[in-house]
């Protein structure tokens, strides 16, 4: 992220890596106006649908991870709140009016910037199909989740957590 951040979003100056002593680390720095660009992790909100006993997974159309398994979810948006955008998110990828009720978990890793927050959800309607970001839409009882093909390390941590939170085993 730091290669393709150049200017200032304050002024327009040019941005560079500087060791910024009160902090301890480097950051970007506008060399005109001194503020510092923080280049903060962005929040997935998700969540694991089950109809008649069974998770919905969907696969993944685009990138990064393309025919991969994964619940849906996706970016919060400034304005709502993580239920909310968990909701909002399972509706557009997988067409399922949903309320989300109680976290499963929070996942991040020191190699992405992206932090996943997973929810179990009461389904209150419609019906699942893909969507443009989908290829395909699956139901699977817990010993035929598919391991192997999960499209990310949060969706395998919290499908674990899932199933053991659910009562379950894979």
């Amino acid at each position: 992220m730091e290669e393709t951040l150049r200017f200032c979003a304050a002024c327009g100056g040019r941005l560079e890596l500087r060791f910024v002593a009160e902090e301890g680390k480097e950051r970007l720095v506008c060399r005109a106006c001194g503020r510092i660009t923080y280049l903060d992790p962005k929040i997935s909100a998700c969540t694991v649908p089950v109809l008649d006993g069974r998770i919905l997974l969907a696969r993944r159309g685009i990138e990064p991870a393309r025919g991969r398994w994964v619940f849906p979810g996706g970016y919060m948006e400034r304005g709502e709140t993580v239920p909310q955008a968990a909701e909002r998110e399972t509706f557009e990828e997988v067409g399922l009016r949903v309320r989300a009720t109680r976290p499963v978990g929070i996942y991040s890793y020191p190699d992405s910037v992206v932090v996943v927050i997973v929810y179990h959800c009461e389904v209150l309607g419609g019906e699942p199909a893909p969507n443009s970001e989908t290829l395909e839409v699956r139901l699977f009882s817990p010993d035929e989740i598919p391991w192997d093909e999960l499209a990310f390390p949060s969706t395998r941590d919290a499908l674990r957590d899932f199933l053991a939170q659910w009562g379950r085993q894979a």
